[in-house]
């Protein structure tokens, strides 16, 4: 005869909290709202100027963060690799970078390689070296992602080193290869602890685009400079653009958020 052994103990429920900061975010875009509303001179016409700005922004991060998510991950591995040359490359790469500031990096791509580029094709007789003109957008891209991907590598290196070496040799025991450990076993782990600094890296790049504007890209503090110059109202232009970067910001902050706490209910 079955018997049926009743428990008082408690079931596992998955409680889902409301995100109070969300309450910031709405904030933000309440008073960009009432601010356009009551005052759209000047704050309507700043926010209709700055508009390609903002796609500006939103296009360089996004770009420049997937380059750096991919290039990341491959000079992390590098970082760990066993053979000497090419975690010494790898090594050097990440010091030098990060001890040299964002904006002289950015000046160097746009203002130093082309001119680099030129020499070159002077010398082994290139032509379309010799003409070569660079592309603001390109060089802000590949400046960021350029930078940013020796502090990403580091995220990365952490987070797989964090994981347990058992779990390697497990799946080096079940036939997989050293890659394949990597990819199936190591990495997929390893996301779920580095997250929290991916996503502030993501706000950090996100901020560190206005840099760009002293390279000819028309992001949002550039099209903001141009409003200044040509309004001379800097309170009210600085107002709403220091807004508009704080929704961004503030909204990217909670998507990351989001995605831990997903991450933390499914283990």
């Amino acid at each position: 005869m079955d018997q049926t052994i009743e428990t008082n103990e408690p079931r596992e429920k998955k409680s889902v909290t409301f995100d109070r900061w969300w309450l910031l975010f709405a904030g933000v875009i309440l008073i960009i709202v009432l601010l356009v509303i009551f005052k759209p001179d000047p704050y309507s016409r700043i926010v209709v100027f700055v508009s390609d700005g903002i796609w500006m922004t939103i296009v360089l991060t996004v770009v420049s963060f997937v380059l750096v998510l991919l290039l990341g991950l491959f000079v992390a591995l590098a970082r760990l690799s066993k053979i000497v040359i090419l975690r010494g490359i790898a090594t050097v790469y990440v010091e030098v970078i990060r001890g040299i500031p964002l904006l002289v990096q950015l000046i160097f791509w746009y203002f130093a390689f082309p001119a680099l580029v030129k020499q070159l094709g002077a010398a082994w007789g290139i032509e379309s070296f010799k003409n070569y003109q660079a592309n603001a957008i390109a060089m802000a891209i590949l400046g960021l992602a350029f930078c940013y991907t020796a502090y990403m590598s580091e995220v990365y290196r952490s987070g797989i080193q964090s994981i347990s070496k058992g779990q390697m040799e497990a799946a080096r025991s079940l036939g997989m290869t050293y890659f394949q450990a990597m990819r199936f076993v190591i990495i997929p782990q390893a996301i779920r602890v580095i997250l929290p600094p991916v996503g502030n890296e993501f706000i950090t790049l996100l901020k560190d685009t206005s840099l760009v504007s002293t390279v000819a890209v028309a992001d949002m503090t550039r099209r903001g400079r141009e409003f200044m110059a040509a309004n001379y109202i800097p309170i009210q232009t600085w107002i709403m653009i220091a807004l508009l970067y704080l929704v961004l910001t503030v909204l990217s902050a909670r998507v990351v958020s989001f995605l831990e706490r997903k991450m933390r209910m499914e283990k």
